[in-house]
């Protein structure tokens, strides 16, 4: 066995890093790196924060489901938020889409000055864990 790391199809392809990390045996341990609110191009979406953190959640999706997961399997949220963005709009705008039956993940959460993709105002990493048969 050994660690694969994906680029899936649907988010932007580049030859400076992977999405996806899968970690064997027992439990499958999935990393989702950090999704910018981005097309398959890699342009950003809007300058709105909210459309911003949907179209990362959503990246992320396609991530999580690449795999075989789905968001419910994400135990724990990494979020940065550049420091002149609205946080509350962010958290509003994906709040319903994160929502899930029982305990909720672990979430870190930073303000920043800055992230990697110019125009950027948000990015999410994830963790999740898939038992399978």
């Amino acid at each position: 066995m050994q660690i694969t790391l994906t680029q899936p199809a649907g988010l932007v392809a580049s030859p400076a890093f992977s999405h996806v990390a899968v970690v064997p045996p027992g439990a499958t341990t999935i990393y989702v790196g950090g999704q910018n609110g981005v097309d398959e191009s890699g342009a950003v979406v809007s300058t709105d924060v909210g459309e911003q953190s949907v179209r990362a959640v959503q990246n992320a999706r396609v991530a999580l489901e690449s795999t075989g997961a789905a968001l419910d399997d994400v135990l724990s949220w990494t979020i940065l938020i550049h420091q002149d963005a609205d946080l509350r709009a962010a958290y509003g705008a994906v709040a319903p889409t994160l929502a899930r039956e029982g305990a909720p993940p672990l979430v870190t959460a930073a303000l920043v000055a800055g992230l990697g993709v110019p125009g950027a105002l948000i990015e999410v990493s994830a963790v999740a864990a898939v038992i399978r048969d």
